[in-house]
């Protein structure tokens, strides 16, 4: 079998030569156009930059025989992408603003006509010419004279040659000689295909197509002959020539094979199929080879148009996220709503034995729970007893003290007759009486609300029980499987519907996967150096690098769509679901259980407002009694002071020392209700001051005794004691109120109107107090002055309950 011999003689190949161009400055151009429109900073910033251009430019317009051709094609593929740079941020151009730059290129094959522009696109042209010569020259390098050099398909890349050559304006450029090689190019490749796969078909024995094939490229071998013109290479003819005698002999063969022993049909040239073609080589898009998105050259020179280009892009984008966003959470709540709807996944839980109250009920058993539950209620009544007992002390040691104190005054008064001329304890201590009495009232009334609480805790705790169970959920009905089963399909009821809840989870969680790859794409979505090198529209631009959002546009569409779907399935598999399990009286059983839940809430809520109104009012009420007892405590150490002077006064006139005393007794007075009694023969001491009315006369100020002045020491036998600072009693306020809301407490009995200076008695509650542990024996709180005497503090008696000492 004849094998061919045109592999040696294809290997003639044509090249093309480079243009020549003149030497350009760029550098100082740009550089200042760039200290004019920006600034000196700038341009000394970019000044690397410039050097950059300046080289490249030098490289291309000096070419030399020592420049290797992948050296001199990367220097054209670099300077074209910084002319693309260029010309985003520096219009070069005749008007007066723009950058002057004038460049100048020779034809490639008339060497004599150049032309010269001020214009950037005349150079990307020569730049791109030059680019494909050296590729053309690089091509010339290669082995095609094995299996791995160029075949099949090579023979539609010279026919795509051809006619390009056949058509203005490359026919006018071209010598005639280049268009004859070509097309015999052309038919050799096309003949030495059919050669090779009529030899495939001959190892198959499939001899009527071998037959066909081999007169299909005899024939293109003829014709290009024929109509080629004058001026090819022998070389080339020779090859063609070898081919044709080649293909011819194993024409013969196969005629001969045919007509003896296939007899088989062969196919006409018209019927036949495309040859299959093999491409070795790969073309690359040019726009790949030279993009210049990624270079940094001139990065920080950004024109307004493509700032504002980038804005409108940046719009376009956050329309689409905002949309997709908007449709990825309306599926979140459509698929949120209809569960619930539905009772789902809770009855499913509850099947499981993990039933759940509803969130808001939930939380107030919780807050419940914490603040102590009904157990705690115990305690908190033990404090009101508690409380109640400490103010009954209270009021009682002080109204001792007052009884002692009257005690004494009569028993006094008995002994000396009318020489004890101050005024009776009882005309004194009238208004504090009163007041004791009102408190006594009042804790009387309060004891009766204490009952009616714990009355309402002994009936209700029934009811209230229920929220001391922990955890709450075990108070809820439970839902089982039927007691009977007439098909025992209830396993895979459960099963399928649990399946679509976990397929419909899965949805959701895609959805979020989603929402995070747009927001990623978005914050990575960077087209400013794209809009710097774009040459074309900015709209095919933005038409291009929004589609990168389509696909993921298209994946939540299809989520949606999925989810809509398997949510119909899911009702569907809920209402078999419901039926099989009987989830109506579940439901219903649960119902019930929230109302009893929501009536204990509420009863406990009332009782717990109820003793925190009974807290505030014994600690306010304790605040006033201690109040009381303090300005009784004074009281009864004045009284005892003036005991001891008019004992001592009484005495010396016992003892005949009364005229002299009498005569120094006009250095001060008694604090006295009123003047002593005097007898008719009496005459007024002169220069006798009128003696002061003491504060106990005035019903809207607690007692508190007034001194004129104090007696000489010598005369007394006695240390002086201190004048007693002239001050407002303690501001005193009137119990709470009582609370509108039911609160048991009612004010305090006989309440008189409040004086100008504040309520008549009752402090609130310290600032600090929390809880139920007051410490009655802090400092008394607000702006009060200090007692004229100071008294220890009250002891408070015994505490059986103990509770005062928690803290």
């Amino acid at each position: 079998m004849s094998t061919p011999s045109s592999s040696s003689t294809t290997n003639i190949m044509l090249a093309i030569h480079e243009k020549k161009t003149l030497p350009t400055d760029l550098y100082r151009p740009l550089r200042n156009y760039i200290v004019f429109n920006y600034s000196e900073r700038d341009a000394q910033t970019l000044e690397d930059d410039l050097d950059t251009v300046k080289t490249l430019r030098n490289t291309i317009s000096q070419s030399s025989a020592l420049d290797s051709l992948p050296t001199r094609r990367d220097a054209l593929q670099n300077y074209f992408k910084s002319l693309i740079s260029i010309e985003s941020r520096f219009p070069i151009s005749k008007e007066p603003d723009h950058v002057h730059v004038t460049f100048t290129w020779h034809d490639a094959f008339k060497n004599k006509v150049k032309a010269s522009q001020e214009n950037v696109h005349l150079e990307k042209a020569g730049v791109l010419f030059n680019l494909g010569a050296v590729n053309s020259q690089l091509g010339l390098g290669f082995d095609r004279g094995s299996v791995e050099g160029r075949r099949d398909a090579v023979g539609l890349y010279y026919e795509e040659t051809l006619a390009a050559l056949s058509v203005a304006p490359l026919t006018q450029h071209f010598d005639k000689t280049w268009l004859s090689h070509v097309q015999l190019k052309a038919a050799l490749f096309y003949a030495e295909a059919c050669y090779r796969y009529s030899l495939e078909l001959h190892d198959k024995e499939e001899i009527g197509e071998e037959i066909a094939r081999l007169k299909s490229g005899i024939g293109a071998l003829t014709d290009a002959k024929k109509s080629s013109p004058k001026g090819a290479a022998q070389q080339l003819l020779d090859a063609i020539n070898k081919l044709e005698t080649n293909m011819k002999t194993n024409l013969e063969r196969a005629l001969k094979e045919n007509d003896r022993v296939y007899l088989m049909r062969v196919p006409t040239p018209s019927s036949l199929s495309p040859l299959p073609a093999f491409a070795m080589v790969k073309p690359l898009n040019m726009s790949e080879v030279l993009d210049a998105s990624k270079e940094r050259m001139f990065a920080s020179i950004v024109p307004d148009s493509s700032a504002k280009a980038l804005s409108r892009y940046t719009e376009m984008v956050d329309d689409i996220i905002r949309t997709q966003a908007e449709k990825l959470q309306q599926g979140s709540e459509l698929a949120r709503v209809s569960l619930k709807e539905m009772d789902l996944p809770d009855s499913i839980l509850a099947l499981e034995g993990h039933s759940v109250l509803p969130t808001p009920l939930w939380e107030d058993v919780e807050a419940v729970q914490i603040s102590g539950g009904p157990a705690g209620l115990d305690g908190e009544l033990q404090q009101l007893r508690d409380l109640r007992r400490v103010n009954n002390e209270f009021l009682v040691q002080t109204e001792e003290l007052l009884q002692k104190e009257a005690a004494e005054d009569t028993q006094f008064r008995s002994q000396f007759g009318t020489r004890w001329t101050r005024p009776q304890s009882s005309t004194l201590t009238k208004n504090l009486q009163d007041r004791l009495n009102r408190f006594a009232a009042n804790l009387k009334q309060a004891a009766d609300s204490d009952g009616k609480i714990e009355r309402s805790v002994r009936d209700n705790m029934a009811l209230m029980s229920i929220l001391d169970r922990r955890p709450i959920e075990s108070a809820l009905p439970t839902l089982a499987k039927p007691m009977m089963s007439l098909d025992a399909n209830e396993d895979a009821v459960v099963g399928t519907l649990k399946q679509s809840l976990r397929q419909l989870e899965t949805l959701g969680a895609q959805r979020a996967g989603l929402e995070d790859m747009l927001k990623d794409m978005k914050r990575k979505d960077d087209i400013l150096p794209k809009l710097m090198t774009s040459t074309g529209s900015y709209e095919d631009l933005f038409r291009k690098e929004i589609s990168k959002y389509n696909h993921i546009c298209e994946e939540i569409s299809q989520n949606l769509q999925a989810q809509e779907q398997l949510l119909l399935q899911i009702q569907a598999q809920n209402r078999e679901f419901a039926g099989t399990f009987n989830i109506e009286d579940y439901r219903a059983a649960c119902d019930k259980c929230y109302k009893q839940i929501e009536a204990a809430v509420a009863k406990y809520r009332e009782i717990k407002e109820n003793i925190n109104e009974g807290l505030k009012f014994y600690v306010t009420l304790q605040d006033a009694i201690t109040s009381v007892k303090q300005q009784c405590s004074d009281f009864v150490m004045t009284r005892s002071i003036q005991c001891r002077e008019m004992i001592e006064d009484v005495q010396r006139q016992m003892s005949g020392l009364g005229f002299q005393d009498n005569k120094n007794s006009n250095s001060y007075n008694y604090s006295s209700p009123a003047p002593p009694q005097r007898t008719s023969s009496q005459p007024e001491p002169p220069n006798q001051p009128r003696p002061q009315t003491p504060p106990y006369y005035h019903h809207q100020q607690p007692p508190q005794p007034t001194y004129a002045q104090p007696p000489p020491a010598a005369a007394s036998g006695y240390p002086p004691y201190n004048h007693p600072q002239q001050h407002q009693p303690p501001q005193q306020h009137q119990p709470q109120q009582p609370y509108h809301g039911g609160s048991p407490y009612p004010p305090q009995q006989g309440q008189q109107p409040p004086p100008a200076g504040g309520y008549e008695y009752g402090q609130p509650a310290y600032p600090g107090w929390q809880g139920s542990y007051y410490n009655a024996q802090g400092q008394q709180p607000g702006p009060y002055p200090r007692p004229p005497y100071t008294a220890p503090n009250p002891t408070y008696p015994p505490n059986q309950s103990g509770y005062y000492n928690k803290q």
